[in-house]
Formats: structure tokens, C-alpha cells, sequence
């Protein structure tokens, strides 16, 4: 019988590749309580109409790119693409987002359907932050601050560069797309298919771009920092004092834009050096219209999406560590008699708080040594005939070059914490 495989481009995460996302996720969660933004967990489907009005009906997801069906009563119903229109739907919907000031964080996969490539997949998981209720430029910087620090906890701070833009307010966006257009329009033979059909939908998204062979046309487009109100250079040049002030290393790009309709004001964006073309790791900005636009009152919000398989890449390319273990302790048995015995010691080390990998298939001692090294072990506890007679265990350091000894039962734990303090010196 034929074997029935996933999906094309949505992979799965096998045990040995869910290690560095955990370990990534439990930064997420101690970044994100030091700035008290509190988790929320929202559904994969949603009604279809939540993100054409958010997103936006001309753009790529809208327009190609999402898992839509029709329910069983009828309705459109789509696989999130992304998370931002949940949560403000969420917000609103429970009577959260219209009274008071929020501040949230999501993590969990997202669907579109694209062709799959190197960092670019049809489910990927994104992690995200979004802050309701201020209007002050400090919260855009507080949001950029919180994915700096996550940088640094990750050790990827030297590798990741920030962008950061504005689009002004409503008038000033509106002053800029028309000159825009105009621009692209004295131009129309020089754009790509895709470009041209954007022309009078979503003319912004052209400065986004990846088309080498428009990059000359694009240079010599209108800026946008030449349309700006006082008020929007005014926010926007705060912005930017207040990642000077504090070190932030940034550089001003009037090309970036957001993908997304919803967007408006300030917009950034890290990108690394480890990851070829798709290098965007993070993105985001403000959205001070969304809420409104979906049913609530008007109330400026601000946020990002980071992508987490291109983090976990970009982790795993830069911060490769020798001396990583999975294991803390690994027990091996030779028969049944080892095997009940080693059940009880493993126990004993978990009610101590330690990882604890027991084999209990028995046979030969060399096997189960290559199974401790392959599971990246520092310790093996062994259990035979002999240890049984006397009551002993041999506890054997697997990397370091400390000798094995046999210990009485009583000792073991005393044992164990001796050769962890070691192995942590060693280090």
C-alpha cells in the first residue's frame, strides 16, 4: 500500500529540530513578561470577509494566496494568513479593545498558499506582539526595544540590522500615492505584470519590489519624506530620537513599505546577513485604522511579526554551540531485573529535577552507549548483573574525561551533582 506523505510546504518538525524552538519560545516568554505583554491564543479559522477587509482584497494574500472554503451552512471560511486581524477581532468581539490599554503577544502557525522555497513554507509559525491605546511614538520604540532584547537573549544581536520608515498620516500617504501613480504611469511599459496590475490597487507595494530589473525605475520614484505633514515628520522624528538616545542602531529606508493594507505611519523591518534572499526576519508598524475598520472604535495600535523558521535558521547558523547536550542523564539496563531498577532511579533523578532518558531494551552495553552519545547525553548511569548483586551503580561521565565509578544506591544522587558541577566548570 502506498504511503501517504504532508502536505507539499507544510513540513513537519521532527523531536531532534523542536529542541532550538523551545528554546527560542522560552526566550519569547521571559522577553515578553519583562514587558508585561500577555499571551493570547486565538483560532486557525476565521471568516473570510475578517481579512479582506483588514488585509486588504488587492493584495497577493487576499487575491492568491489563502486556504478559503466554504463551511457545510455556506459561509467563506479561511485559514488565518496571519495573526494581526485576529487579534483585533478577538479584541473587539470580547469587549477588550475599545476600553483600556492592551498589550498582547501570539505564537502559532499561519497558512498561505505560495510556491514553497528556502524559508518560505505554505504552514509557518509566526510570533508576534501588538500593543492597543497609545498614541505616543514611545510604544512604536518600546515594540522595536522588546525585539532587540529578544535579539540579544538569542545572541544574534551582531546580525540583524533594523529599518525603519514612515508613511505618514492619511494625508500625507494619500498626497504621496498620487504622485506615485503618476510617476509609475509615465513608466507603465517599464513595469513587471505584477507591478502594473498593483498600479491603481496598491501602487505602495511596487516599492517593495524584488525585480532587479526594475530597481533603477524604483530609485528615481518619488520619496515619501518629501510628502510628509508636519505632524507625521514630527512622530516620526521622535521615533527616531529615542532609538538614538538608547543605542538602537537603525537606518532610515523611504522604500520600505508593508505588504499589508492595514498599515499606516510607522513601519520597520530586521533583515540578516545569514539567510540570502528571504532575509526579512521581523516586521511591522503602526495601524491606527484597523480597529475601526473592523467594527470598533477608533483606537491607535502598533506591532510586529517575526517569522520563526528563519529565526530558528538564523540561530542555528550562527550560535553553534559544541558543547549543546539534550540529555542530562541517560540509564542503561542489561535485563529485566536492571530494568525495574532502573525505573526507580529515574524517578528518583526527576523528582530532583533532572532530564532523565531510561532505555528499556536491554542487550548489549556498546549499543546503548552509542544510543547516550547520540542522544547527546552527559551522564550514563549503568545498571547489570553485577550493580544488582551489590547494590551499586556505575555512573559514568560521558564528556568529560572524569573516570567511571561505582557508587552504592544512597550515593547516586550526591554522585550525579558532583560530575554536573564538573561538567559545568568544564564548559
Amino acid at each position: 500500500m502506498k504511503a501517504i506523505n504532508s502536505v507539499r510546504g507544510m513540513p513537519d518538525l521532527l523531536p531532534d529540530q523542536t529542541i532550538p524552538w523551545q528554546e527560542i519560545e522560552e526566550e519569547i516568554r521571559m522577553v515578553t513578561d519583562q514587558y508585561c505583554y500577555r499571551e493570547i491564543r486565538l483560532p486557525i479559522l476565521e471568516r473570510t470577509e475578517l481579512f479582506k477587509r483588514s488585509i486588504g482584497e488587492s493584495t497577493d494574500i487576499v487575491e492568491k494566496e489563502m486556504y478559503t472554503f466554504s463551511d457545510n451552512k455556506g459561509e467563506s471560511i479561511s485559514m488565518r494568513p496571519e495573526a494581526t486581524a485576529s487579534c483585533v477581532r478577538a479584541g473587539i468581539q470580547h469587549g477588550l479593545i475599545n476600553y483600556g490599554k492592551h498589550r498582547w503577544w501570539y505564537l502559532g502557525p499561519m497558512f498561505r498558499y505560495e510556491r514553497p522555497q528556502k524559508g518560505r513554507f505554505r504552514q509557518f509559525y509566526q510570533f508576534g506582539v501588538e500593543a492597543f491605546g497609545w498614541e505616543e511614538p514611545a510604544i512604536d520604540a518600546e515594540i522595536i526595544l522588546l525585539a532587540e532584547r529578544l535579539w540579544d537573549a538569542l545572541g544574534i544581536e551582531n546580525h540583524v540590522y533594523l529599518e525603519v520608515n514612515t508613511l505618514g498620516a492619511a494625508e500625507s500617504r494619500t498626497r504621496y500615492t498620487k504622485e506615485l501613480v503618476a510617476y509609475f504611469q509615465d513608466h507603465h511599459a517599464e513595469l513587471d505584470a505584477d507591478s502594473q496590475r498593483r498600479l491603481h490597487t496598491n501602487p505602495l507595494r511596487i516599492l517593495d519590489s524584488k525585480n532587479s530589473k526594475m530597481q533603477a525605475l524604483i530609485d528615481s520614484a518619488p520619496v515619501i519624506t518629501d510628502y510628509l505633514t508636519a505632524e507625521s515628520q514630527e512622530n516620526f522624528s521622535e521615533l527616531c530620537d529615542i532609538l538614538t538616545a538608547l543605542n538602537i542602531a537603525y537606518r532610515v529606508n523611504p522604500r520600505l513599505v508593508r505588504g499589508l493594507d492595514y498599515y499606516s505611519t510607522t513601519v520597520f523591518e530586521w533583515t540578516a546577513d545569514h539567510l540570502g534572499a528571504q532575509n526579512a526576519i521581523c516586521a511591522g508598524g503602526r495601524y491606527d485604522g484597523l480597529v475601526e475598520s473592523l467594527g470598533g472604535k477608533q483606537v491607535p495600535a502598533a506591532g510586529f511579526a517575526c517569522g520563526m523558521e528563519r529565526l530558528v535558521e538564523m540561530v542555528q547558523q550562527i550560535e553553534v554551540d559544541p558543547n549543546f547536550y539534550t540529555v542530562t542523564v541517560f540509564v542503561a539496563c542489561m535485563d529485566k531485573a536492571g530494568i525495574r531498577k532502573a525505573v526507580e532511579i529515574s524517578e528518583r533523578a526527576r523528582d530532583h529535577g533532572l532530564e532523565v532518558m531510561t532505555n528499556f531494551a536491554g542487550g548489549n552495553i556498546r549499543r546503548q552507549l552509542r544510543q547516550a552519545h547520540k542522544s547527546k547525553s552527559i551522564l550514563v548511569i549503568i545498571i547489570g548483573e553485577r550493580e544488582i548483586e551489590s547494590g551499586t551503580v556505575t555512573v559514568k561521565p560521558f564528556v568529560t574525561q572524569r573516570p567511571q565509578r561505582n557508587v552504592k544506591e544512597d550515593q547516586l544522587m550526591e554522585t550525579i551533582w558532583e560530575e554536573l558541577e564538573y561538567f559545568n566548570l568544564a564548559l
